[in-house]
């Protein structure tokens, strides 16, 4: 059952509708692909940080008695599906890569979880990911960095590097992620795979462990557009628990994918290239590929626009302002008292509330959770807040103008994802500011709220790692990124005469490949 790891999930999908394999034969063959390339050691990729057999065997089973029996099943039913461990699970742990919530179980699903599972989609684990979604590198989890297959000492992206690898490296079709500055999408440029930030408050939050709670969004991960798409289409819509979900008839984004991977001429699409998102020191190859996929858009009949926005240099600034802000506040309610970690001053679960809260956070929190839990406190601390928080948020809205005006002149956006390849494992530590710039482009649509799509275009030719090309549209245009996505997607693979994804490297039990180390 090898080959049914290879398949793309539309396809898998088709071929479980059609009755050529069955959802506990390929949940099976994804197990055990898991069991192969996954461990936590330094020669496994530490992607998943739960795996339950006989809950992702059981729920497969459930699927193909229905399938049996002729109920209707959406597209999607019997294909394996990745949880990043930021969403809250009933049968598997819910952590956030954190020590502080090491062995919680939710009494409840997410509800991009839950609609998942009405839709069929059959839980196959969770996956790494900074603490509490902290990050540009997944080394900043407890339990262990998560590596990059395409080289085994890179990294591979943050805080979502989990479920990209996940993803990139065949051990599920699909992946749910959660984007609050590029968690998506950065992590999917630097493994060759596809990821999607929604519109915010297009996919319900209820149940994601927040990290800022006005930049966090869910989103999906997959190998090609189409498939990023169809699990968008299960996971989108209104939720009534989520105050900050929208009412809105979301179009099918999968028929969006289809019509753009149909070879039409893209003639009449405007394509903009902000001056500001051509970032000094970007790697040269990540440039070059860059130039390369904007070339073959204008080929088709896509307009480069050049445009202007001021402000988009200010962005990493009052992003991590208004982060560590919401961050500290949304981190308090883990104080040893109501659920989680409990450490006494002397190791014991003793002494005063005080006490005990003190030594909790400082056993339970990283270094880089604490780091920007006393940031965000001081950003928020009297005497403090207008001069940095508020500035920040007024930052914020000066960027969403330049955003607004920008659409005015361009459909869609394009820029690099991140301005360079994966990196060295180790290499940025001391220096948190590394993993920071690694963000600018994928944080304006944080801060905006709008829609980023993430499409692998090559790999750099100075290491022959993956570089990926970030679309971003207006509120509410979520479709419209996956029509221009998917025209790209064809152009590189008629380029390459092959999808970009069949050209990871072969991991064969063991993380090795022709990429660089």
């Amino acid at each position: 059952m090898d080959d049914v790891i290879r398949l793309t999930a539309a396809e898998l999908a088709a071929r479980l509708a059609a009755g050529e394999v069955t959802s506990v034969e390929a949940t099976q063959a994804h197990l055990d692909r898991i069991a192969a390339v996954d461990g936590a050691d330094d020669r496994g990729l530490n992607a998943f940080l739960a795996v339950d057999p006989e809950v992702s065997l059981g729920a497969a089973e459930a699927i193909d008695a229905r399938r049996r029996a002729g109920e209707p099943l959406g597209e999607l039913a019997g294909v394996p599906l990745a949880i990043k461990d930021v969403l809250v699970t009933t049968d598997f742990p819910s952590t956030a890569g954190s020590r502080i919530l090491e062995g919680y179980r939710s009494p409840f699903d997410a509800t991009a979880v839950a609609r998942s599972r009405a839709a069929g989609l059959v839980p196959i684990g969770k996956t790494n990911m900074d603490e509490f979604a902290m990050g540009s590198s997944t080394e900043n989890s407890a339990y262990g960095p998560t590596r990059n297959p395409w080289a085994p000492g890179r990294v591979p992206g943050g805080s979502g590097g989990g479920s990209a690898v996940a993803v990139g490296a065949f051990e599920a079709p699909l992946a749910l992620g959660s984007d609050t500055g590029g968690s998506i999408r950065q992590p999917a440029a630097l493994t060759g795979t596809v990821g999607a930030k929604p519109t915010y408050g297009g996919v319900s939050r209820y149940g994601a462990i927040a990290l800022a709670s006005s930049l966090d969004q869910i989103g999906p991960v997959a190998r090609t557009v189409l498939d990023t798409a169809l699990l968008h289409d299960v996971i989108a819509g209104h939720d009534h628990r989520d105050s900050t979900s929208l009412r809105h008839d979301w179009p099918s984004m999968a028929a969006a994918a289809r019509a753009g991977a149909a070879g039409e001429s893209l003639r009449g699409l405007r394509v903009g290239v902000v001056a500001q998102l051509s970032l000094e020191g970007a790697q040269d190859g990540v440039t070059a590929r860059f130039d390369e996929a904007l070339a073959l858009l204008q080929a088709q009949g896509a307009e480069i626009v050049e445009i202007d926005a001021p402000h988009f240099e200010y962005a990493v600034a009052a992003y991590y302002l208004i982060l560590p802000a919401e961050a500290s506040s949304n981190l308090a309610k883990y104080d040893s008292v109501r659920f989680g970690l409990r450490v006494g001053p002397d190791g014991a679960a003793n002494g005063t509330v005080e006490e005990v809260m003190s030594a909790t956070r400082e056993a339970g929190f990283g270094s880089e959770a604490k780091r920007r839990i006393i940031l965000g406190t001081y950003a928020l601390s009297a005497g403090y807040y207008d001069a940095y928080y508020g500035s920040a948020q007024k930052v914020r809205t000066l960027i969403q103008q330049d955003l607004a005006a920008a659409f005015e002149r361009v459909d869609v956006i394009a820029s690099p994802t991140a301005p360079t390849t994966a990196w060295e494992l180790g290499s940025h530590h001391g220096d948190p500011l590394l993993d920071y710039l690694n963000d600018a482009t994928t944080i304006p649509a944080n801060l905006a709220g709008i829609p980023g799509l993430s499409v692998p275009v090559g790999t750099a030719v100075e290491d022959g790692l993956p570089v990926g090309l970030q679309l971003l549209a207006p509120a509410f245009e979520d479709a419209r990124l996956y029509r221009a996505g998917a025209a790209l997607e064809r152009l590189i693979e008629d380029r390459d005469g092959r999808p970009f994804w069949a050209q990871a490297p072969e991991l064969n039990g063991h993380i090795g490949g022709k990429a660089a180390s």
